[in-house]
């Protein structure tokens, strides 16, 4: 991860518009031999020799960018050789001498950038060592210079500084795959760039922001293309045009246009800065021209073991094989991607429980335990003038005193008893799926023989599921932790009802139980276009179906939706033929962490959460309590067109 995560910041900060000079730094061109010259020999032999040579031809032409970029280039090397030499090392065994080697390259660097006023560079510094920080995981320190860097960019009124703060932190959240964190800080700099007037910015191009928006959309989607075709009209430089070519091809790969995908290929292959734009352009491409060239009847040879960090481009792989008839191919790359998830997932499930117990319990907890006893102390001192004052007054507060105790510890108690419930209760839940990956992978790891290709294929099937229940359940804890710390956010966009509905049929198909039917009536075969989050309808429509799965053993499920039950709404309904709800829980089981079911595999927070989150919407969730076909029959409805998001 460290490397991409290098790669993706590399191009952000230094690349600026082609001015008078023939290279894309602005450099005097004998200045920028001598850069590319010390740029090829970082962490290398030779660089301090490369790195002088470049600042005396700086000096010598009065260049003070080729000047600072050798100041750069100095903080790039200490950085890489000390890397080197730390590998394998965690944060705890790194020499403090170390770092102060980094930091003194950092102040050196912004110290120059602000004599000779290239903010892009002095905030490049920060760049530079958060990755180095990140690489050997110590993220306190990474919070911390970015809470810096923040600070300094308000204190001296700098909006680039601002702006490089979400371009960072989107990158950060890309680099881990988190691409549903990144949007919002990726809109954010947007919104910053399309609105500013300061220079710096604007010499600045847009298309990597534009393609890291296209990438938090599904594969293929419209959304991905209408960013790509934003991304290409704002190319101001070369490199804009390589990644925008990059991006194509594998969309080209995808439609089965193989013409278009061999000029965009050959293009990007020919390049030598494409390893800048992905470090695994030159694999994906391999593989793709496996799978588009494959004669028939044969079985392209994939190996994705070195991409399995790199979620993107996998599930591109995966997509153009299902695309040209590969479905085994496919389904053995989402299997591998699967099982690599599922181990990372299984490293930090512990952490996530601890998180999860501190989020729901302590922090409420120790704050009440705190008000009561600073409470507590303040009564008694009173208590000790009373008595001198008057006994019975005393007496009489000291009463109520005690009274007011015993119900504060009364509540106390019973929160305790709700935590410890729940945290028993997520201890089971998370089990049950970890438990059946652990036995189900171990059958796997036998030598070869013990089992059939079909059984191996149902175990891992299992596997798969059991990690998509896994990371269903602590998606719910995280959901309810967002919306409790206010950070859960509501971003409106263009969506369209019949696309919506189909994406939430699609990923709850896997969960139907043998025999039942799921299908969808749209109310009419015309588009039926709203402005609305698609992604947060689509969460709570993949939840009251994954709810009917759940209930419904026989019979069927209906997703259906129309404009015209409510006037200036959309009322989305899932019916079922399942167990049903009592009409007197019509409203209980909307509460966090009920079930009407202990049986039924979920955390209790499903409903809880889609209430929430359709209230923030704008809309409602509920049960139609007036609907006795049979099963039960759940009611979601949005406005047309979105309210104003108010801070």
């Amino acid at each position: 991860m460290g490397k991409r995560f290098a790669l993706l910041f590399l191009l952000s900060f230094s690349f600026l518009s082609a001015g008078a000079q023939n290279n894309p730094f602005d450099l005097d061109d004998e200045c920028y031999a001598c850069y590319l010259e010390a740029e090829a020999r970082v962490g290398k032999e030779g660089f301090l020799e490369a790195n002088d040579k470049l600042l005396h031809k700086a000096l010598e032409k009065g260049d003070t960018k080729a000047q600072t970029l050798y100041y750069v280039e100095r903080l790039k090397n200490q950085i890489r050789v000390l890397r080197s030499a730390q590998k394998g090392l965690d944060g705890d065994s790194i020499d403090p001498k170390d770092d102060s080697l980094v930091m003194k390259c950092m102040n050196e660097l912004q110290t120059i950038a602000r004599k000779y006023n290239f903010p892009q560079y002095f905030y490049y510094s920060y760049d530079l060592v958060q990755n180095y920080y990140y690489n050997s995981h110590r993220f306190l320190k990474v919070a911390a210079l970015v809470q810096k860097m923040q600070h300094e960019a308000q204190v001296n009124d700098e909006p680039y500084g601002i702006w490089m703060g979400y371009r960072y932190l989107a990158s950060m959240y890309i680099a881990q795959n988190d691409y549903v964190s990144a949007k919002k800080y990726i809109q954010t700099a947007l919104d910053l760039y399309q609105t500013t007037d300061d220079p710096t910015i604007l010499r600045q191009s847009a298309t990597r922001l534009y393609c890291d928006l296209a990438d938090t959309y599904p594969i293929g989607s419209d959304s991905v293309r209408v960013n790509i075709a934003l991304a290409k009209a704002n190319c101001k430089q070369h490199l804009d045009t390589l990644r925008c070519a990059y991006t194509e091809a594998k969309l080209h790969a995808l439609d089965k246009d193989i013409d278009a995908y061999e000029k965009d290929r050959d293009y990007c292959l020919s390049d030598r800065f494409i390893t800048q734009i992905s470090s695994t352009a030159k694999r994906m491409f391999k593989y793709i021209d496996a799978i588009v060239y494959a004669k028939p009847g044969q079985s392209p040879v994939i190996d994705i073991s070195s991409m399995t960090r790199h979620l993107r481009e996998v599930k591109y792989i995966a997509n153009i094989a299902e695309v040209y008839g590969f479905e085994t191919l496919a389904f053995d790359v989402e299997k591998r991607l699967a099982a690599y998830y599922e181990g990372e997932i299984s490293k930090s499930n512990q952490s996530k429980l601890v998180e999860l117990d501190a989020a729901l319990g302590n922090r409420e907890l120790s704050e009440k335990v705190d008000q009561e006893t600073h409470r507590a102390e303040m009564l008694r001192r009173i208590e000790v003038i009373l008595i001198l004052v008057i006994l019975l007054g005393a007496l009489a507060f000291l009463w109520m005193h005690n009274r007011r105790l015993r119900h504060a510890n009364e509540q106390v108690r019973h929160a305790n008893e709700a935590k410890t419930r729940f945290i028993q209760n997520m201890s089971h839940e998370v089990r049950t799926p970890l438990n059946a990956i652990v036995g189900f992978s171990q059958l796997l790891s036998l030598p070869d023989g013990s089992f059939s290709a079909e059984e191996k294929d149902e175990f891992a099937a299992h596997i798969v599921n059991n990690s998509k229940m896994l990371t269903m359940l602590l998606d719910d804890i995280l959901n309810t932790s967002a919306m409790d710390s206010g950070s859960y956010s509501i971003i409106n966009e263009p969506g369209e009802c019949k696309a919506m509905c189909e994406a939430a049929l699609s990923s709850v198909e896997h969960r139907v139980q043998p025999g039942v039917k799921l299908y969808f009536v749209p109310e009419t075969e015309a588009p039926c276009p709203v402005t609305t989050d698609p992604r947060r309808v689509q969460q709570i429509l993949i939840n009251l179906l994954t709810n009917a799965c759940k209930h419904t053993a026989q019979g069927e499920i209906k997703l259906t939706y129309s404009t015209t039950e409510e006037p200036g709404f959309v009322q989305f309904s899932v019916t079922d033929t399942g167990t049903g709800v009592p009409a007197d829980q019509a409203e209980a089981i909307f509460e966090r962490f009920t079930k009407l079911n202990d049986f039924v595999q979920g955390t209790g927070l499903g409903l809880s959460i889609c209430r929430e989150i359709a209230v923030k919407m704008g809309g409602r969730v509920w049960l139609d309590t007036t609907y006795t076909q049979g099963g039960a029959r759940f009611v979601f409805s949005i406005p047309v067109e979105a309210p104003v998001q108010t801070a």
